[in-house]
């Protein structure tokens, strides 16, 4: 049974579900996504993502008109496996098709660019042999990665956030996606620690060390192939 949070970005709150490994992913229509196939090699029983990421992959399947096939999608950020500000680690970003050939994963690339369903499509020089799209959303804090998080924030970055907090010893009171006083009090303990200025926001400067120091550290868990 994975507990999982959905970000409805329609209307700004964070959901939640509990679904068995072989039941749809929330918001999934026609049974194309399950539990199993988001979670991948992900061993956490908690897992997150949007509402509008489910929508972009049920109207992407629709167009391929065929199965995909999910390598990797959800990763806790103490997992690992992708780069420190991935948008895996945000439940909205898929690498799939590896089972293709060059030939058909070209084609899906070139489907899920022109289709316009998402926010970033990977070029072939960088995932030759997978198919990356992802449904990121917010401006940037750094030239790319997580947008600002702050106290009022309700997000699948909030949850990385305190997912990293926490990991590294930093009690946000819970992992809700909820940018509460818990959160703020736990982040300037962590900005004073590394010597930033302590506001209680996650901007860039934040965002580099908080990830740096989080992701990846777990030494069972670091595995899976490099991706944005």
């Amino acid at each position: 049974m994975a507990t999982i949070k959905v970000f409805n970005n329609d209307e700004d709150r964070m959901e939640t579900y509990y679904r068995e490994e072989w039941e749809a992913m929330p918001y999934n229509t026609g049974n194309t996504l399950l539990v199993r196939e988001f979670r991948g090699s992900s061993r956490s029983s908690l897992l997150w993502t949007t509402k509008r990421a489910m929508q972009s992959w049920n109207s992407f399947r629709k167009l391929w008109g065929s199965s995909i096939y999910v390598g990797y999608a959800f990763k806790r950020p103490y997992e690992g496996g992708h780069s420190p500000q991935s948008q895996h680690y945000a439940g909205v970003s898929f690498d799939v098709a590896q089972n293709l050939n060059n030939t058909q994963r070209a084609s899906m690339r070139s489907l899920a660019v022109n289709s316009g369903l998402w926010t970033y499509v990977e070029p072939v020089s960088i995932s030759p042999t997978w198919v990356h799209f992802d449904k990121r959303f917010g401006t940037p804090a750094c030239s790319a990665g997580y947008p600002v998080v702050k106290s009022g924030s309700v997000s699948t970055y909030v949850l990385i956030c305190q997912d990293c907090l926490n990991f590294l010893g930093y009690s946000t009171g819970g992992i809700d996606g909820i940018f509460g006083n818990g959160t703020t009090n736990a982040v300037k303990a962590y900005q004073r620690s590394r010597g930033l200025a302590a506001d209680g926001i996650v901007g860039c400067a934040t965002w580099t060390a908080l990830t740096n120091d989080a992701v990846g550290d777990d030494p069972v868990a670091g595995y899976g192939e490099p991706s944005d």
